[in-house]
């Protein structure tokens, strides 16, 4: 059994290196990595390697790490039809939809065959669940060979969102972070948010690009989309920000240019749930609040409130909870600001 199990994971592997090893130029090759867990579960990898008509950086783009997030979904499917090879440098790997299961059950956060949420499971365990062999492919094998690696995510079913690009703001590995810097501030997007690095080389990254920080390369994310809804201004937005940073690694050049007015966020704070019940709020993301503000309540089942939410700073929304069932440690809303250093 164990025999078997590592004979399938190594045909796995070879299967994506030898696609991406190949010296072939002006193509695109599709290839699905199959997986089995001790539970019983099965699922697979979509992932498809564009090789360019000359040689150039690896610029690996991933969705669907969340599911039902489905405007970032949609944008991948559009670029993977658009992309003409003979004009690419280099080779772009796109993973158009990395938690299948997910999609295809329409379930929010998690894989459902083991309960894990794909993006809190990194660097993952190569004889695990299957979230966690997904999560190790993806670590030993794509991040490996990408020089710069982007996370595309949206808000999920009961998320609503600001769209933004963001990268980590790491200290010990500063050509990557302003290489992060430059490609989300040339993406398009508005509003450009940096987070601060501070797990150790030895700590579980937990989230997907941060994988890819820690694990010395290029990562950043773009978060566009809300509400388990396409929104075309959204999917747009996306293929606006992948075009943009491939024009800048000077890969493909179908770029529109940098936002005229970039707004620069560095300072996060979320406000977590501490009752079960019915959420309230008359904000949206990307409304700006004053610190005391209230900016939502809980009720019971009877309309009794349990719990006021209170804006500890001023900043505005990147996103909140837009749905009205709220458990206890449920991210009510991030609230965003800009701190000079």
């Amino acid at each position: 059994m164990i025999f078997s199990f590592v004979a399938q994971l190594a045909f796995a592997q070879n299967a994506f290196q030898k696609a991406f090893s190949s010296k072939s130029k002006s193509t695109k090759e599709n290839v699905r990595i199959e997986f089995f867990d001790d539970l019983g579960n099965s699922g697979h990898l979509p992932i498809s390697i564009i090789k360019g008509k000359t040689d150039g950086p690896v610029f690996t783009i991933v969705a669907g790490v969340h599911g039902y997030e489905y405007p970032p979904i949609v944008a991948t499917q559009k670029i993977l039809k658009e992309i003409n090879a003979e004009e690419l440098k280099g080779t772009i790997i796109v993973i158009p939809i990395a938690n299948v299961a997910s999609f295809f059950t329409r379930t929010p956060f998690i894989n459902p065959q083991d309960q894990k949420n794909l993006n809190n499971a990194f660097p993952g365990k190569k004889d695990g669940s299957i979230t966690e062999q997904l999560a190790h492919f993806i670590t030993t094998n794509i991040i490996a060979v990408s020089d710069v690696f982007l996370d595309v995510h949206g808000g999920d079913a009961c998320e609503d969102l600001l769209p933004f690009v963001c990268y980590y703001d790491n200290t010990k590995k500063p050509d990557q972070t302003a290489l992060a810097k430059k490609l989300s501030e040339e993406s398009g997007f508005e509003y450009v948010v940096s987070y601060p690095y501070t797990i150790s080389e030895t700590e579980p990254a937990k989230y997907t690009f941060k994988q890819a920080v820690q694990d010395g390369k290029t990562a950043l994310s773009i978060e566009c989309g809300k509400l388990g809804n396409v929104q075309n201004e959204n999917v747009s937005l996306i293929k606006k920000g992948v075009y943009n940073m491939l024009e800048t690694m000077g890969m493909y050049f179908n770029g529109t240019g940098a936002h005229n007015k970039i707004v620069y966020r560095n300072s996060q704070t979320y406000i977590k749930a501490k009752e079960n019940g019915i959420f309230y709020s008359n904000f949206k993301a990307g409304d700006k609040v004053k610190k005391g503000d209230v900016v939502g309540y809980t009720t019971n089942e009877f309309g009794l409130t349990l719990e006021e939410y209170i804006a500890p700073k001023d900043g505005i929304i990147l996103y909140m909870l837009a749905t009205p069932p709220i458990n206890v440690d449920d991210t009510v809303m991030c609230i965003s600001s800009y701190v000079e250093n």
